[in-house]
């Protein structure tokens, strides 16, 4: 859940990674240093070429909001200068940690603007629902479906009609590790459910102690407490029930609290209830429910725990100067299925959409739907994008590229956080409250499945 707000607090630096590829070498000093200012059209046709596809449009400006703030925005606005040089459009970016709030006084005070950048499928439906969006032009259909999976273009696709297009995303089916504690005792990285679970006795016998456990755990994130023990149960549906089910018990075709979920929060809770397992460096179970997510993993650096499940962007969250890497301090594995020939994926990502069909609208909307676009983006660093067409060594980080080859794998099976497409009140409420109560040990798996059951809205 929440893979905005774990964004904005913090981006790995790019370190020095060169942004000018050949594909999109149009900056320097054949445009006169480019910046988000735009509007120039390019001095050089020879460094504008690859971007005649999307017009000229001199003087003309789209504006965008979005929830990225900071850095990270710096690091967009950089992404799209060459092309504000090449087509003379102007892209005014508003980006707020208020956006889920703002875009609706926006637009219902008839001061949309013209793209917006959704952090949840589930906002964009709401949007949707309202009558604001446009659906994408054929030649944003064009690019987009040639660069991005049916999974992922399915979150972005309402009724039929594509309004989203996914440029960002992260992974969240990771299990963090450090690399020379594995390779001092011997451990190798699991390829299965059952060999990561062999591990985790395996750990117990070598060292399990009060202080010393395979796992550790946090849950607590302020106002959002709860949504790591949300996403460790929709990976575990994905490898319990599969991805049929995981889409029907999002969508409320059945029970929150069916048989199949129960049991894919019994395993969550085979490894999160269990005293011989956790919770590293911190304390028992119940410590789980008032420890900081992010202040959890950084037990794996202490030697206190060996494992910790967490999506790709826990990366921005460890002290500078980590080395994280195969060979560094920590890095990460794929939390492996029950098979080593299925690979379910829990996925999140931001979806770019419109509210107008202005020709300068979808010409951002396209360049911003390209490998052209992603490329330059992913290689300013800090982020990934799930464009097929991105080239994996433009990573910012081992982590990173490790993430985009999940994303790019052909037999990987994609499913978006659920809590993210459910609705707000149960994705962000009763279901993040009752899995703190269950972490908390104050209700047993079914009740608390039964209890956001209860909370789902009438239809």
């Amino acid at each position: 859940m929440i893979s905005t707000t774990m964004r904005r607090s913090g981006v790995a630096a790019a370190g020095g990674v060169a942004i000018a590829l050949a594909l999109t070498a149009c900056a320097g000093d054949d445009l006169g240093g480019g910046g988000s200012g735009g509007g120039g059209g390019g001095d050089t046709d020879a460094a504008c070429a690859d971007y005649e596809q999307y017009g000229t449009f001199d003087g003309e400006t789209v504006t965008m909001s979005s929830t990225i703030s900071d850095q990270e925005a710096d690091q967009l606005e950089e992404s799209w200068a060459d092309f504000e040089d090449c087509t003379g459009i102007t892209i005014e970016h508003n980006g707020t940690n208020e956006f889920e709030s703002q875009i609706f006084v926006q637009v219902e005070g008839g001061n949309a603007p013209d793209l917006a950048d959704f952090p949840q499928p589930g906002l964009l439906e709401r949007m949707h629902e309202g009558g604001y969006l446009v659906p994408a032009s054929d030649a944003v259909m064009g690019e987009a479906s040639a660069n991005y999976t049916e999974d992922w273009l399915s979150y972005g696709n309402i009724d039929g009609e594509q309004y989203g297009i996914p440029i960002m995303g992260s992974v969240k089916s990771f299990v963090w590790y450090s690399p020379s504690t594995f390779e001092e005792n011997g451990y190798e990285i699991p390829e299965t459910w059952d060999d990561m679970m062999t591990l985790t006795d395996q750990i117990v016998t070598d060292h399990g102690s009060d202080a010393v456990k395979p796992w550790c755990f946090g849950i607590e994130s302020g106002g959002a407490t709860g949504w790591p023990a949300t996403d460790f149960l929709e990976d575990m549906v994905l490898r319990e029930a599969g991805p049929d089910v995981y889409d029907q018990w999002v969508d409320h075709e059945i029970p929150f609290d069916d048989p199949q979920i129960v049991s894919a929060l019994e395993r969550a809770g085979s490894i999160l209830q269990n005293p011989d397992y956790v919770n590293g460096g911190i304390g028992d179970p119940r410590s789980i429910a008032t420890t900081a997510w992010s202040d959890a993993g950084l037990q794996i650096l202490e030697d206190n725990c060996f494992m910790f499940r967490a999506a790709s962007f826990f990366e921005a969250q460890l002290p500078e100067g980590t080395d994280v890497g195969p060979d560094g301090d920590i890095y990460a594995f794929y939390l492996p299925a029950d098979s080593a020939d299925e690979q379910p994926l829990l996925v999140a990502g931001d979806y770019l959409a419109a509210f107008n069909d202005n020709d300068a609208t979808m010409a951002v909307m396209q360049y911003m739907s390209s490998p052209q676009w992603a490329n330059s983006r992913v290689s300013i660093g800090g982020v990934v994008s799930p464009n097929q067409g991105v080239d994996p060594a433009n990573a910012s980080s081992d982590v990173l590229r490790l993430t985009l080859e999940l994303m790019q794998d052909d037999s990987a099976v994609a499913r978006f956080d659920a809590s993210d497409m459910m609705p707000s009140s149960v994705g962000a409420g009763s279901f993040w409250t009752e899995m703190t109560k269950w972490t908390d040990g104050q209700v047993d798996s079914e009740q608390a499945l039964t209890n956001v059951e209860n909370s789902w809205p009438d239809s």
